[in-house]
């Protein structure tokens, strides 16, 4: 039997008709995030983080939960996650499975999903703190691409995440999915125009380097020379495309990453990792 809460009667369980399924359930649109100024954090490790800095004035990143939504046969599964939201007095709503499995766009739901109010941070914001390295990925779609490149972002040490152009939202399910919970570690800010948003990180005092399959400086010269000690924004292209030319031009520096192998190429969030763990080693 689901424990008392103040939101939901005792012993009730909630399923896809119920009025804040439903709502939520527009979440998995972009639409319906916006018009609702919120997203869902699925699957315990991004439910965990956001718990984790739930309405914590002192990180940098300001995430606020509205309320949690468990599968009624899970508790015990989610007894830990419960229990922190029960000490933050979040909102804890039992739903069946149909209701939770509506909530999820995962393959294999895992049955806990948090709504949680959006992290729209602005590019001043993030470089507000004169960070040494900011990820950059410019219109990328595929939403495990950016949500992995925010994961490397996070583990190398960067201090946020500028997403430029037409890119796949921060807040799509399968990008917070692929972040792991790094969405809610750093700042990640969205400018719609590339060109603004390269000039106003190059006015922060970061170094632009743009990565290009065919550039003539491999990412070797660029650690043997000492530049990437410098701060740095690191420019990711589009998964299939690149980098368009009017873009890179606007880099600093151009670099490919060396293959000594047979692969024709790396994976973009691959190539992301390699080029944000050579700054981070540079510059420490």
């Amino acid at each position: 039997m689901p424990q008392h809460n103040a939101n939901q009667q005792p012993g009730s369980i909630a399923t896809q008709r119920s009025a804040r399924v439903a709502a939520s359930r527009k979440l998995l649109r972009r639409a319906g995030r916006r018009n609702a100024a919120a997203f869902l954090a699925d699957g315990p490790q991004a439910v965990r983080e956001a718990l984790r800095f739930h309405d914590d004035v002192q990180h940098s990143v300001g995430v606020h939960v509205d309320e949690l939504f468990v599968d009624a046969e899970l508790t015990d599964r989610h007894a830990e996650l419960l229990a922190l939201a029960h000490q933050a007095s979040i909102p804890v709503r039992y739903a069946d499975s149909p209701a939770m499995r509506s909530l999820s766009d995962a393959v294999t739901p895992q049955g806990i999903v948090a709504r949680c109010a959006l992290l729209d941070a602005t590019l001043p914001q993030v470089t507000a703190g004169a960070p040494q390295l900011v990820a950059v990925p410019i219109e990328v779609r595929d939403p495990g691409n950016l949500g992995t490149i925010i994961r490397c972002a996070d583990a190398s040490g960067a201090g946020g995440v500028v997403v430029l152009g037409d890119s796949v939202d921060v807040h799509n399910p399968k990008v917070v999915r692929a972040s792991a919970g790094s969405v809610f570690h750093l700042p990640v800010a969205h400018q719609s125009d590339p060109a603004a948003g390269i000039e106003a990180l190059r006015s922060a005092g970061l170094q632009i380097v743009a990565t290009e399959g065919e550039a003539l400086i491999s990412l070797d010269d660029l650690v043997d020379d000492g530049a990437l000690a410098r701060p740095t924004a690191w420019l990711f292209g589009n998964e299939a495309a690149g980098l368009r030319e009017e873009i890179a031009a606007l880099a600093d520096i151009r670099v490919r990453i060396p293959i000594r192998g047979l692969a024709e190429s790396l994976n973009l969030s691959t190539a992301a990792a390699v080029c944000l763990f050579a700054s981070a080693r540079a510059q420490r």
